[in-house]
């Protein structure tokens, strides 16, 4: 990993597992972060170039330091990853081997005060992962309406009091710091419920970071892209870490490789549904109990693969 920019890839060998079987060509990571899952792969696959993508400057700085060693196997770009297809076009890449999301932040992120992210470090509300980009958490935070803010923290973030803290932060606007946002959240929720559940603040960061990076807007057009440029035998695994992503993954998938049948389910298919992919077993996989002990922001981690096939009615 790059000096400067910490982030230990989650699931690293079941990812390199994921893409040992695919055939040779390009590999594509959506979110490239500091280049550690990229790095393994390339190792692993010589045959396979990597195109990487990710929204950060810093990340991808770091990610060029760490793949340099690989020379001109790899290609980078500081663009969302709902942007492969117009990516690739440029490129004049027609079809990639396998294609990896890994929809968390780094620790490279969470750490640095100065973007934000964090309850446990004093810094602007920003939560930015394009730092070039003008909106930041300062906006959602200072600028939603509390029937806004509610909808944002329950949706994004199941939380259960999203209404009493949606309240609290307008009350106490302005809010200029990560610290006195963390604290007005803490001081939302009833005693009882603080006393369980992790930093009391986590749901309602994690929620207004979705917001204002527009993660989980993006990922249905990635996901779609990602399938559809995937040749027969590739592979799309994808890394979640939040409830309302996974669904996002698990139905898409599902559609895929069900090519949205309607029919009723023992019967031969009559509505014309293509399946292109199929969802490699176990649908779901977690990290391993030992890998959370060394990682702890690996335990909510849930990976799902679907391969490409040759479409089939």
């Amino acid at each position: 990993m790059s000096e400067g920019f910490r982030h230990e890839p989650v699931m690293l060998r079941e990812i390199v597992e994921t893409f040992s079987v695919v055939p040779a060509g390009w590999l594509v990571d959506m979110t490239l972060g500091g280049g550690g899952h990229a790095g393994r792969l390339l190792g692993e696959r010589p045959d396979c170039r990597l195109l990487g993508l990710d929204r950060d400057p810093e990340a991808l700085a770091a990610a060029q330091r760490a793949l340099a060693p690989f020379g001109d196997r790899v290609v980078l770009r500081h663009v969302r990853f709902d942007s492969l297809t117009s990516v690739m076009a440029a490129l004049g890449i027609d079809q990639i081997s396998g294609v990896l999301f890994d929809l968390g932040v780094s620790s490279h992120q969470f750490d640095r005060g100065e973007r934000g992210f964090s309850y446990r470090h004093d810094g602007p509300l920003d939560m930015r992962m394009d730092t070039t980009s003008g909106w930041s958490a300062a906006d959602v935070v200072n600028g939603y309406s509390a029937d806004e803010l509610a909808r944002v923290i329950f949706e994004y973030g199941d939380e259960r009091f999203a209404r009493r803290i949606a309240d609290a932060i307008v009350a106490a606007r302005p809010v200029e710091s990560t610290v006195q946002l963390a604290e007005i959240v803490r001081a939302a929720i009833p005693a009882a419920a603080r006393r369980h559940g992790g930093h009391p603040a986590k749901r309602t960061f994690q929620a207004i970071r979705i917001e204002v990076n527009a993660e989980l807007e993006a990922l249905p057009s990635a996901l779609d892209q990602a399938i559809a440029a995937t040749a027969v035998g590739g592979r799309v695994a994808v890394l979640s870490y939040h409830s309302g992503e996974d669904r996002i993954v698990k139905a898409h998938f599902r559609r895929a490789a069900s090519g949205g049948c309607s029919c009723p389910s023992g019967l031969p298919c009559v509505c014309n549904a293509i399946r292109t992919v199929r969802v490699v077993r176990p649908e779901k996989r977690t990290a391993s109990s030992a890998e959370i002990a060394a990682n702890p922001r690996a335990s909510s981690a849930i990976l799902r693969v679907a391969e490409k096939i040759a479409s089939a009615s």
